[in-house]
């Protein structure tokens, strides 16, 4: 069962929070008991938040020709590798290494928030995101997700918007 939504920073926070709080942003923290058998982790917080699998965000890395790029797309649909690739003025993309992405991030696969990462990524959004009011995406470890404007999100990680997902 999803724990009450907090703005309030929570000490220990992670980066993502960290890094929400410190920009200023309105945000809502949404706990839950994490599930290690659940097949996607996307859904799996949908499910318990209790929010449409089109308004929960999930962070992908990607190589786009050399270079890791993050990709943040609905849960309800795939990463469209070459869609992303033109986004970012690249020719080809591929699915980051997951240990790459972990240590390029400092988040674990199934927590990689586009928030708070260890280095820089270049971030495209898909533009679905700008048709709700707010969206949620990874907090920073699995089962904690936070609730934010896209608008806001697009700030904070300086991302392109653009159509990478596919339903």
């Amino acid at each position: 069962m999803p724990k009450k939504p907090n703005k309030k920073q929570q000490p220990g926070g992670t980066p993502a929070t960290v890094a929400l709080t410190a920009a200023g942003v309105d945000f809502t923290v949404h706990s839950y008991d994490h599930d290690p058998s659940h097949p996607s982790y996307g859904e799996e917080a949908a499910e318990a938040m209790g929010v449409s699998p089109d308004r929960v965000f999930k962070t992908l890395v990607a190589d786009v020709d050399g270079a890791l790029t993050v990709a943040v797309v609905p849960v309800a649909g795939s990463l469209d590798l070459k869609a992303l690739a033109t986004a970012v003025g690249g020719k080809r993309a591929a699915m980051a290494d997951p240990a790459l992405a972990e240590r390029t991030t400092g988040y674990v696969r199934g927590g990689i928030s586009p928030l708070g990462q260890r280095k820089k990524l270049p971030t495209v959004l898909d533009a679905s995101a700008s048709s709700h009011p707010t969206i949620c995406v990874s907090a920073g470890r699995r089962g904690l997700e936070v609730e934010l404007s896209p608008t806001s999100l697009a700030d904070l990680t300086n991302a392109t918007l653009a159509p990478i997902g596919r339903a």
